[in-house]
């Protein structure tokens, strides 16, 4: 999914790479081959004899380097005049806690609070003991229910984007990336049911629209 013009260089945080000649680059260069047949079902399926840990790893890096891209064009849009809560639509509002910084949940701007989560989402990334990016480092304990939690708070820039910038999105030609990029997110984490159902409900229509052609 590459950007067209100068606004490919515009990430809204630095984008954070596989290592070339790894294992995981060979994993990322496989779902990027997949991915180009078209079909993301079979696309997001765990390749024979991979590791399940490291492939959700490789795609959540994968997915948050997109959601950064894709957030990073509509930065001008989503002030803290624009969006003074973090809502996907009138019905949704989050507000931030990391459990450890910030412990009781706080309410801002979405620019805030997706500051916020982008940061905390990098820091776990870049930590080689959650994401170890050597051959052989084996994947903690908790690895899965980590990965789970940066899935939710991924999906919560989706809901935001589409929600309330999702006019902008258009103006600048950019829906059909946003649409599959969320489209390929939703069916991986279908496939290894990683976000609850409920955590899903903002997006529940367009979500029901993108898969079922693909039933």
């Amino acid at each position: 999914f590459s950007f067209v013009g100068n606004r490919s260089s515009k990430t809204f945080k630095p984008k954070k790479n596989i290592p070339e000649g790894s294992h995981q680059y060979e994993l990322l260069k496989h779902a990027e081959a997949t991915l180009g047949s078209g079909n993301l079902r079979m696309a997001v399926m765990l390749p024979e004899g991979e590791d399940l840990n490291e492939w959700v790893a490789v795609n959540t890096v994968d997915f948050f380097n997109q959601i950064n891209m894709l957030y990073g064009t509509i930065t001008d849009f989503c002030t803290e005049e624009s969006c003074s809560v973090m809502s996907a639509g009138p019905k949704y509002e989050y507000h931030w806690a990391d459990g450890t910084n910030i412990k009781k949940p706080i309410k801002c701007s979405a620019p805030k609070y997706i500051d916020y989560l982008m940061t905390w989402v990098q820091d776990q990334l870049d930590d080689e003991t959650l994401f170890p990016s050597k051959i052989g480092v084996p994947f903690k304990r908790n690895f899965m229910s980590v990965a789970k939690t940066i899935l939710k708070r991924l999906f919560r820039v989706y809901a935001h984007i589409y929600h309330q910038h999702f006019d902008s999105v258009m103006q600048l030609q950019e829906e059909a990336h946003l649409n599959t990029s969320f489209k390929h997110f939703i069916f991986f984490v279908q496939e290894f049911n990683l976000i609850d159902r409920k955590e899903l409900v903002p997006l529940q229509e367009l979500i029901e629209k993108l898969t079922t052609k693909d039933r």
